[in-house]
Formats: C-alpha cells, structure tokens, sequence
C-alpha cells in the first residue's frame, strides 16, 4: 500500500513542479510586459510636450524614418493599449495558476499525511 501512495504521491509531485514552472514563465512574461509598458509611457509623455513643429523620427532597421506626430501619438497609444491588455490577461492567467497551485499543495499534503500512515502501519 505504502508503494502505491508513493508513486501517486511522485506523480502529484510532478504536477505540482509544471504547474509551478508555468507560473514562473508567466510572471517573467508580465515582467517583460511591464518594463514595456514603462517605457511606452515615457514615449508618450514625451510626444505629448511636442507640437506639430517639431519633426518626430521612426528607428526602422538601421534607419530613422521621418514620422507625422499624429501618426507617433496614435501608434503608441495603440502599443499601450496591447500592453495593459497584455497584463490584465497574464493576471486572469496568474490567478488561475495560483488556484490550481494551491490545490495541487493541498493534495500533495493530504497524500504525504496517507503515505506516513501506511509507513506507520507497516
């Protein structure tokens, strides 16, 4: 008996690790997500002090690329937009995670408890 809890208990164990693996995945990509979204503000904060005096240029490859403000300003708000969806969607992903995580935990805890009684026993 102690041999099946064990191998249901390596299994569980193994659960837990991927799902632990993907949580850590999913917070680097938020990550990466937020630093992007830091730096499109400070884009857009910048566009925002210019005035259609003023010429605004596009890095495309190895060149820069003469840009009508309009155009930049709807661009990065566009960009934003993605970014903060982005978020909110690895958040709703990040919850999900958690749950199946804390469930997983429990499970493994209810089997360690099974599998030192059966040790007991024998």
């Amino acid at each position: 008996m102690a041999d099946a809890v064990q191998k249901k208990l390596k299994a569980e164990l193994e659960k837990y690790t991927l799902i632990q693996k993907d949580v850590s995945k999913s917070m680097s990509a938020r990550q990466k997500l937020e630093a992007q979204l830091a730096e499109n503000n400070i884009v857009k904060e910048e566009l925002d002090v210019l005035d259609n005096s003023n010429t605004v240029y596009k890095l495309i490859g190895p060149v820069l690329v003469k840009q009508d403000l309009e155009e930049a300003k709807a661009t990065v708000t566009k960009r934003l937009e993605y970014i903060n969806g982005e978020i909110q969607r690895y958040e709703t992903v990040l919850k999900d995670m958690n749950k199946k995580s804390e469930h997983q935990r429990e499970v493994l805890s209810s089997l360690q408890q099974e599998y030192q009684k059966a040790q007991g026993k024998v």
